[in-house]
């Protein structure tokens, strides 16, 4: 039996939509759809694998260095004191990172996440990273 390639990896195809602000040959990051604030920023291996315990050492280390590139870009890009970063991998089986601009703790809590932000809220977010990180 086949198993179906993850949302992640379609959104890395090019299968689906992504507001892509990174990306190499190992790593990608784009926008959330349900983002925690503007800005929020999933880091995602090219690889798809389900765990991040399971990753290979290199590639995690490699996933946490661009998600440490993000986390300065979120800073500037939104003006935040703190860049959020939580590992949770329950919604969406290929291992991820989420970055995201900080404010305070509430920030963290993903009962706040806005699960139909506007569609120019998403592109200008993208367009303020992308512009912190040249």
């Amino acid at each position: 039996m086949a198993v179906m390639p993850s949302v992640f990896s379609m959104v890395i195809a090019g299968d689906l939509p992504g507001r892509f602000v990174y990306r190499d040959d190992r790593v990608v990051a784009f926008l959330s759809i349900a983002p925690l604030t503007q800005g929020h920023t999933l880091v995602v291996p090219v690889a798809e694998v389900d765990d991040w315990t399971t990753l290979d050492p290199e590639l995690w280390s490699h996933v946490t260095s661009v998600a440490a590139l993000l986390g300065r870009a979120v800073r500037k890009a939104f003006d935040a004191p703190r860049a959020g970063l939580v590992i949770a991998g329950f919604e969406v089986r290929h291992a991820h990172v989420h970055v995201f601009p900080a404010h305070g703790m509430a920030d963290f809590d993903f009962a706040n996440v806005r699960h139909d932000p506007p569609e120019s809220e998403l592109d200008e977010a993208q367009r303020r990273i992308v512009a912190a990180l040249e």
